[in-house]
């Protein structure tokens, strides 16, 4: 996993105060829009190494994926 790929879950453990607060500190910390973080943070979802890595992250964000699909 890439050094972006770990910043990318380490800021996925933290929790946000206030609207707009996770945007940007996605802007200032990784340098990239949301829209390109939510699409590097879906793909790890999908990656082995990262639920190796980071179970539990990986696994309550599997969850949630799974039941917004659920509700569509």
């Amino acid at each position: 996993m890439s050094e972006l790929d770990l910043a990318v879950l380490a800021l996925e453990r933290r929790t946000f105060s206030g609207p707009g607060a996770k945007e940007r500190a996605v802007r200032e910390r990784l340098g990239m829009t949301p829209t390109r973080y939510y699409q590097l943070l879906n793909a790890l979802l999908d990656d082995p190494r990262a639920l190796a890595h980071d179970p539990v992250t990986v696994n309550r964000l599997r969850r949630i994926r799974d039941a917004r699909r659920e509700r569509r």
